[in-house]
């Protein structure tokens, strides 16, 4: 990327074609890790990260009072697009008990029957929950049977541990008959200040957001995209020690927490930490988030804040080191026995 600075060819307006070698990079990306077999002409487009994928694709997708079907709790800007397009939210709430995976029957019919999209994200932010191949088959059904888009954003796609490894969507679906995938590369690259993203699966789906998107910009600056060419094709060991980071950061996190009698599960992936409050908090997410903020200058986000469901959780984000989140936790300790 250093040497596209010093190109001038690559200073100018970047068409769809002029970002060929990034598609194929990604669609050779997509056959090394899960063995699919992706045609970069039509099933994969650049994003400018994988949330432009979640704020336009509702547009390509639904009417207005269509009905998007969405993770609660789930990541905040999916529900962004929905609004832009004038479509409907139909919340599908995420428990403990069914590790955090959604429950299709429980979807009205006349929601189903007004539903033209529906939006999956596992590694799941914030729960940490991930989900299986066989998980993935029976949403891809769903869809099938009831014509409805599947958009699986995919950024956490890395981010497992202990030898867990994470099932791509499309495994689910190999004809892309309703599926599309969404990859950026902020967490497993570190690149997130680059922008840089893509959108993977159903022609018919890449090419309704293509055309949202042209309407918009002309792609990236193309030393971002050779940038995202190395990272896909050099960086493999940079992503180990990625995770290797975040899996030390979780261990000594969980352990401290535990220790002050907190306990958490330990998440199998992401880098973050889903902790259900004490119950003194259970129904005041935000008011704890405040209050530990205002006492202790530990911030955190308040579980109601990724959907209703969410309420009496908190999420911790593991982006400090060891040594700083066991401060965190020591004057999380002091807060709880004030």
């Amino acid at each position: 990327m250093g040497r596209s600075l010093q190109d001038s060819s690559t200073h100018g307006y970047l068409l769809f074609h002029g970002t060929r070698s990034f598609r194929e990079a990604a669609a050779h990306w997509y056959e090394q890790k899960f063995g699919l077999s992706v045609d970069p002409e039509t099933e994969v487009l650049p994003l400018i990260g994988s949330q432009e994928g979640t704020a336009h694709l509702p547009l390509a997708i639904l009417n207005p009072g269509n009905y998007a079907l969405l993770l609660d709790p789930g990541y905040p800007s999916h529900m962004g697009g929905v609004a832009l397009a004038g479509g409907q939210i139909h919340p599908m709430p995420l428990r403990s008990e069914r590790k955090f995976l959604p429950q299709f029957d429980e979807i009205p019919p006349e929601v189903v029957q007004q539903a033209r999209m529906m939006v999956l994200s596992y590694p799941h932010n914030p729960t940490t929950a991930i989900a299986t191949l066989d998980f993935f088959k029976t949403a891809v059904k769903f869809c099938q049977t009831h014509n409805i888009a599947l958009v699986h954003d995919f950024p956490y796609v890395d981010l497992v541990f202990d030898g867990t490894s994470m099932p791509s969507v499309l495994q689910a679906d190999p004809e892309r008959t309703c599926s599309v995938e969404l990859f950026t590369f902020s967490k497993s690259y570190n690149m997130g200040g680059f922008r840089i993203g893509y959108a993977i699966g159903n022609a018919e789906l890449i090419r309704g957001l293509r055309q949202v998107k042209a309407i918009v910009d002309f792609n990236q600056y193309q030393g971002i995209l050779n940038g995202a060419i190395a990272a896909l094709t050099q960086c493999h060991d940079d992503v180990i020690q990625t995770v290797e980071t975040f899996r030390e950061r979780r261990d000594v996190f969980v352990r401290a927490l535990n220790q002050i009698g907190w306990i958490v599960p330990t998440p199998p992936a992401t880098m973050y930490v889903w902790a259900q409050l004490p119950a003194r908090w259970q129904q005041n997410s935000i008011g704890f988030c405040k209050d530990l903020v205002a006492s202790t200058g530990v911030a955190v986000s308040p579980g109601a804040g990724f959907g209703p469901n969410g309420e009496g959780y908190v999420r911790f984000a593991l982006v400090q080191d060891p040594a700083t989140l066991q401060t965190a936790v020591d004057r999380i300790e002091s807060f709880l026995h004030t």
